[in-house]
């Protein structure tokens, strides 16, 4: 088990839009609806909570001179593909789980001394990103990620902590509390608490009928991982998507019907062009937007869901389905601060089947998709999008304090001083 760690020599968090206190720069608006996503073990320590509002950790940034950034996806996404890159060198099977985790199957290397190739790949890493990783290894996925956890949080080991001895792990894991296992929900967790397993130690040796009356089949597998029987095979294949959401928080308020629908037009054309690129299509498309707790006025949360006649990842029928949907559901006087669309059970398109009275040309929509991703890979995503998707979109996120994208951008190189 791999994780990922952040780069950074004081203080930092980033937010899900835009804000500087350095410098006394201007800060954002108090409209903008902003909050802590991703914060250093200094922040943390500083009392930075995840997801905390900015208005309640403003003063405290700026007296800690906390350095604080937009969100950078297109970065993220890129470097976490060249970690991944990395790892292929040192094991041919990799379930990349998300985008800061990956599972390493080191089954087959032999004679090899595992931690020795762990603190190689570290290394490597490293010297290749600039990024610290964190390594757990373990007869179980279960037990390398309780490994990596360890590692991260103990200076003294080095970056790589080795749950293969059974001794080593049993000692380890009865200091470690049974909420901090993969797996284990804060519900679950007071369920084992209550009957006196309070740690990893506990769960592993907990009658594991037990656990399937209290946790179903799923705390079952969780106790037979923590004894060290793997139940969950590496997924070097990633399972097709149940669902697909697009959702944004609003650069300011949205108080008029037009630009609402303008937005959700917006974030309907994005989620379309993830169902093509992974052969996808749906047949009901969820709309939903609401105002925000923190905001004095009156409160106001919405929901839709629109059936569809067929499965389909047409960008136009799914634009008139979720405007109907906003349409509906909207409600005057209302200042909103974030809206989304989503789908659940998905399928492939090609096992969509036609409705009886068949109203969509399909070879016409084809082509047209076709022609429109294209245009998109070719220039640029939103080179060409359906006009009610709007053109200056005021109401979008911003990332006025992004770091560069360094990766990807040819006009955001860093530049070298002479």
């Amino acid at each position: 088990m791999i994780g990922h760690a952040g780069v950074s020599d004081r203080p930092g968090c980033t937010i899900g839009k835009t804000a500087t206190i350095r410098d006394g720069r201007k800060l954002a608006p108090p409209d903008y609806t902003i909050c802590a996503v991703a914060r250093t073990a200094e922040a943390k320590a500083l009392g930075i909570r995840m997801g905390q509002p900015w208005f309640q950790m403003r003063d405290l940034c700026r007296t800690n001179r906390v350095a604080v950034f937009s969100s950078n996806y297109a970065l993220y996404g890129d470097m976490s593909a060249r970690m991944n890159e990395v790892y292929r060198l040192f094991s041919p099977a990799i379930e990349v789980y998300s985008i800061d985790e990956s599972f390493l199957d080191l089954s087959g290397m032999g004679g090899t001394d595992l931690l020795a190739h762990a603190r190689d790949l570290r290394a490597t890493v490293r010297q290749w990103t600039g990024i610290p990783t964190c390594v757990g290894i373990g007869p179980t996925k279960t037990l390398a990620k309780l490994a990596n956890g360890v590692a991260k949080h103990d200076p003294e080991r080095g970056g790589v902590c080795d749950f293969r001895d059974e001794a080593v792990r049993r000692s380890v894991m009865a200091k470690i509390p049974v909420g901090k296992v993969w797996g284990v929900g804060p519900a679950s967790a007071g369920k084992l608490e209550a009957i006196g397993c309070r740690t990893a130690a506990d769960l592993a040796r907990l009658d594991h009928n037990l656990a399937r009356q209290l946790l179903t089949v799923v705390g079952e597998r969780i106790v037979f991982e923590l004894r060290g029987l793997s139940c969950l095979p590496l997924e070097e294949v990633a399972p097709q998507r149940k669902g697909c959401a697009v959702t944004r928080n609003f650069a300011g308020r949205v108080e008029d019907l037009p630009t609402l629908q303008e937005a959700v037009a917006a974030h309907t054309t994005r989620l379309a062009e993830k169902l093509r690129r992974h052969g996808l299509a749906t047949d009901a498309l969820t709309v939903f937007f609401h105002t925000s707790t923190h905001d004095q006025g009156p409160q106001h949360g919405a929901s839709r869901t629109v059936t569809l006649p067929e499965a389909t990842n047409d960008t136009l029928a799914l634009l008139h389905a979720a405007r109907t949907a906003v349409a509906a559901i909207w409600r005057p006087g209302h200042r909103y601060s974030k809206a989304g669309v989503m789908t659940m059970g998905l399928i492939r398109a090609e096992d969509a089947a036609r409705p009886l009275f068949d109203g969509l040309d399909r070879e016409r929509s084809a082509h047209l998709m076709t022609a429109l991703d294209a245009v998109n890979a070719r220039w640029g995503r939103g080179t060409l999008v359906p006009a009610a998707a709007g053109l200056k979109r005021p109401w979008a996120t911003r990332f006025e304090h992004r770091s560069p994208r360094y990766t990807t951008r040819l006009d955001e190189l860093p530049r070298a001083r002479t």
